[in-house]
């Protein structure tokens, strides 16, 4: 299983959620688990998914993730898991 960290970080708005959620759906790319929550009016998700059955290449994803996020007002950053655990761990 190939698994990628992806954060959402930005003013809440709309349709955050669901755009990010379509874009992985129409990419093969399916949600492990996710958390949200939202401080006064500042988003902020956290999603571990599994790219194994995505035909995307993984620095395709990221970008276009990241000018999905820029057209909705938010930051959105991608890690593979193995990355984001060696940059965490104490």
């Amino acid at each position: 299983m190939k698994k990628t960290i992806i954060t959402v970080i930005g003013k809440d708005t709309v349709g955050i959620i669901a755009k990010v959620c379509t874009y992985l759906a129409d990419n093969g790319v399916n949600i492990l688990d996710i958390s949200q929550t939202i401080v006064q009016e500042y988003f902020n998700m956290m999603m571990i998914v599994d790219t194994n059955n995505s035909n995307k290449a993984f620095a395709d994803m990221c970008d276009e993730l990241e000018i999905l996020g820029e057209s909705i007002g938010v930051k959105i950053k991608c890690q593979r898991e193995d990355i984001f655990n060696k940059m965490h761990r104490i």
